[in-house]
């Protein structure tokens, strides 16, 4: 265990699986405390369980609750404490074609990956402000910069969640209070093994995979510890100077930088 994170604590919401639980078990390794957040009570206990083998010291705090809501949201910010590190993660790919889609999904997708993102971010930045240390990453996707057809809502919440990430960086980086996205491609995560149990075909997981990678020019899917790392060191000390930024966490896939 390093302590670069040593004394913080790291609010991380989607904490129990793939990208969020990677996170977690990152900082958790880096000295901080970690606070994870899910609906699924089973989930966040093996997540537990799974991050205190990686570092069995860290403090971890478990909270069920579903940010998509409003006392979802409180009850993550009242549980957690105060908040050094907020990771904005939960989130689903909901999008089809766009006539077909009621208001309904449009705001459930919204209320999920947008307005929990405000929620949050408004409940923890006044501590952030008031100790002039604090760090919120948005886990975006690269339809954010590039949405393709029948990619709504999921690519217009994403990319309302980049605006966000701007605003928030140029307000409060006078607070030492720094502000970024990172923007997935295709990163082995729960998502992406539902995605081929769905698909029903007769390949394994290794051969889906594989088939996955040549649309991307690294020639291969990226893996949640390489998204964590690169979480990582925003969070950190050495990211002290990048605020305000949305950057591609996608092997070359995105079209735009």
């Amino acid at each position: 265990m390093n302590d670069q994170l040593t004394g913080r604590t790291a609010l991380i919401t989607g904490g129990s699986k793939g990208l969020g639980l990677a996170m977690a078990t990152a900082f958790a390794k880096a000295g901080a405390a970690v606070a994870i957040v899910a609906r699924g009570i089973e989930a966040l206990s093996s997540a537990e369980a799974s991050i205190k083998a990686a570092a069995p010291t860290a403090r971890v705090i478990t909270i069920a609750a579903d940010v998509g809501t409003v006392e979802g949201c409180a009850h993550a910010a009242e549980a957690a404490g105060a908040v050094d590190i907020l990771i904005n993660n939960a989130g689903t790919s909901q999008r089809g074609p766009f006539l077909e889609q009621t208001d309904a999904f449009w705001q459930s997708d919204l209320d999920l990956k947008l307005f929990a993102a405000i929620r949050l971010c408004r409940a923890v930045l006044p501590g952030m402000r008031e100790r002039r240390w604090g760090r919120i990453i948005n886990v975006l996707n690269i339809g954010a910069k590039a949405p393709l057809a029948t990619s709504a809502p999921t690519s217009v919440s994403r990319a309302a969640g980049m605006a966000l990430t701007k605003a928030l960086a140029n307000e409060f980086a006078p607070d030492n209070v720094l502000v970024n996205a990172l923007l997935v491609g295709i990163i082995e995560s729960d998502q992406w093994v539902r995605r081929h149990a769905n698909e029903k075909r007769n390949i394994t997981w290794e051969e889906w995979k594989a088939e996955q990678g040549k649309a991307v020019p690294m020639g291969r899917l990226g893996r949640a510890e390489e998204f964590a790392a690169t979480a990582l060191f925003l969070c950190s000390e050495g990211g002290g100077y990048i605020t305000g930024t949305a950057l591609n966490v996608d092997g070359g896939k995105s079209p735009v930088v």
